[in-house]
């Protein structure tokens, strides 16, 4: 628990709740005269870069950047993702910069002033190796979104250079050879392969060789990747799959071997401490009556297979149901009373729909809530279990349903698509949330299977389709699935083109809701020929029309506000 509590020490410190202007305002720090003296005011320092990780346009809202996805569809934050609206001046963009920035600065203001303290030289060098870690994160994370930057390391004293800090942007390559250089810094800083309890969430060295293999496939360097993969699966490390996927991303999960590097998240009375996933992931039955910005897709509700590896099709359970408004409201809508409090008539096809979804991968369930299941929410300050209906009054018009009445609602108007399970309290997690804006759930940003599946990609790209089957069977043997080339021929993958394919399918399905597939699909350069069509919920009522410019969006504006503080920024191409 002492981790914990310095993180919130740290945050007090640091002022996070607030924001401040890197490039033009006073760090919001104590004087390096008066702080960085001893060792645990330097623990507290580096707690600090991690407690900034957490921050709302970094990772804090990171899962809804699935919306810009076929894993997900949203609105209000990031919808401009979707519709291709963004500008130089989007909000969410500066954030972003902004708050990568506060982690970088962060974590050179711990390297330059922990160099010089007078502490024992083991611990200085492993806070050193913690602290380049997290800014090579940093910076990683916005190479990904904005291309070349401008580099600022330690050797920047931010008491006398803040108005100073006017370096042009580098490019791609001497961007990711410092985030290369500050890892490989960190394998050499002694970190353990594991923290002892009280300091679970501290990098490891396992974690290092993680973020170095994802930054190698990233570049397709795939040998080297598959080096630093096979590194963390190494024995010593102690990383494994966690035996209940639905669990792993419960408050039960928090701690799990298969967590290489998370955003630790805390939650309930005295302790809020924690991220949004409730707020804009849940509906309006969950705890604190929540917004669902952020729904699963259709896309993403029919990628996954039934348990015995055979592909989904809804037209073989209704014919006619992928082309035919009709078969979907027979087979969908249930009907009510006008006042929208009782069920008067449950299609008969509702039973065979239940069992198709429970014949699944078992991941559906724990990652969907999907129509004629139930939903444990928190209503009126108490658990309620709710059901989840399309609904329509007798005389046929659409209906609207209340969790007062124990029906699920969808907060956007209009709105019938699937809702997240993954992440989304159920009822009060037995007292462990306390507030819809601090999620008691830890965020992975590496973990084991995401890693698997990593090694899968590069041993695939590297013409060794038969390993790269191995480790994807690795992640659905956990999740109770029918494994690759098993037998029937619906299982077989041996060419290359074939094994992407499931690893295409396989990133979605497992990692669903936690940030990656906008970053996956932009990498592959598939988000032009997969986002530019019109978004429909599951009755086949239209959301909205996706548009990407290839031209130009596989990369996010440099903010204009950047731009205009700093004139040697340029612009990305076609903004």
């Amino acid at each position: 628990m002492r981790h914990y509590i310095t993180i919130l020490i740290i945050a007090a410190l640091y002022g996070l709740s607030g924001c401040y202007d890197l490039d033009r305002a006073p760090f919001d720090q104590p004087s390096s005269s008066t702080f960085w003296k001893t060792e645990d005011q330097c623990k507290q320092g580096v707690m600090g870069i991690y407690a900034s990780l957490k921050t709302t346009d970094l990772f804090g809202k990171m899962f809804m950047i699935d919306v810009n996805s076929d894993v997900a569809s949203g609105y209000d934050q990031y919808e401009a993702l979707q519709l291709g609206t963004c500008t130089p001046r989007t909000g969410f963009l500066n954030d972003k910069w902004q708050n990568g920035y506060n982690t970088i600065q962060r974590a050179n203001l711990a390297i330059r002033n922990i160099a010089t303290a007078e502490i024992d030289e083991t611990v200085k060098k492993q806070l050193i190796g913690e602290a380049k870690f997290l800014r090579a994160v940093a910076y990683f994370h916005l190479l990904d979104y904005f291309g070349g930057l401008p580099l600022y390391n330690e050797d920047i004293d931010l008491e006398k250079d803040i108005n100073n800090l006017m370096q042009p942007r580098s490019s791609v390559e001497d961007t990711r050879t410092f985030i290369l250089k500050d890892l490989n810094d960190a394998l050499q800083a002694g970190l353990p392969n594991a923290w002892p309890a009280a300091n679970y969430g501290r990098v490891t060295k396992g974690a290092v060789h993680a973020m170095l293999g994802k930054v190698y496939l990233f570049n397709k360097e795939y040998k080297t990747a598959i080096s630093s993969f096979e590194e963390v699966l190494k024995p010593d490390y102690g990383y494994s799959l966690h035996p209940d996927f639905a669990e792993l991303f419960t408050p039960k999960g928090n701690g799990s071997s298969e967590m290489i590097f998370g955003i630790v998240n805390l939650g309930g009375t005295g302790q809020d401490y924690g991220m949004p996933l409730a707020f804009y992931a849940g509906s309006r039955a969950t705890f604190g009556s929540c917004w669902n910005n952020t729904v699963p897709s259709t896309q993403l509700g029919d990628m996954y297979e039934y348990k015995d590896g055979k592909p989904f099709d809804w037209d073989e359970l209704f014919p006619g149901f992928s082309t035919d408004l009709n078969v979907r409201e027979r087979v969908l809508r249930v009907t009510v009373n006008d006042a929208g409090t009782a069920v008067l008539e449950i299609p008969a096809e509702a039973e065979k729909i239940k069992e198709m979804y429970a014949q699944r991968d078992p991941r559906f369930a724990a990652t969907v809530i999907a129509p004629y299941s139930t939903y444990q929410g928190w209503v009126s300050n108490q658990t309620k279990l709710l059901t989840f209906y399309f609904a329509k009054k007798q005389d046929g018009g659409i209906a609207g349903l209340s969790e007062q009445n124990g029906f699920m609602r969808n907060n956007r108007g209009g709105w019938e698509t699937y809702f997240w399970r993954k992440f989304v309290p159920v009822g009060n997690w037995d007292g462990a949330i306390n507030s819809r804006e601090h999620t008691p759930v830890n965020f992975p940003v590496i973990r084991l299977a995401d890693v698997y599946l990593m090694l899968a990609e590069a041993y695939n790209e590297d013409g060794n389709q038969t390993k790269a089957v191995e480790y994807i069977n690795k992640v659905r043997e956990r999740a109770g699935i029918a494994l690759i080339n098993s037998g029937p021929a619906y299982l077989a993958a041996n060419s290359k083109e074939e094994v992407f394919q499931r690893i295409f399918k396989e990133r979605a399905v497992e990692l669903a809701n936690e940030g990656i597939r906008d970053s996956d699909l932009r990498r592959w350069k598939l988000s032009h020929t997969l986002l530019n069509k019109v978004d429909y919920g599951i009755t086949g009522k239209q959301l909205f029309t996706r548009k990407f410019n290839s031209d130009r969006d596989y990369l996010w504006p440099i903010p204009a506000d950047e731009i205009e503080k700093n004139p040697e920024l340029k612009q990305n191409p076609g903004w």
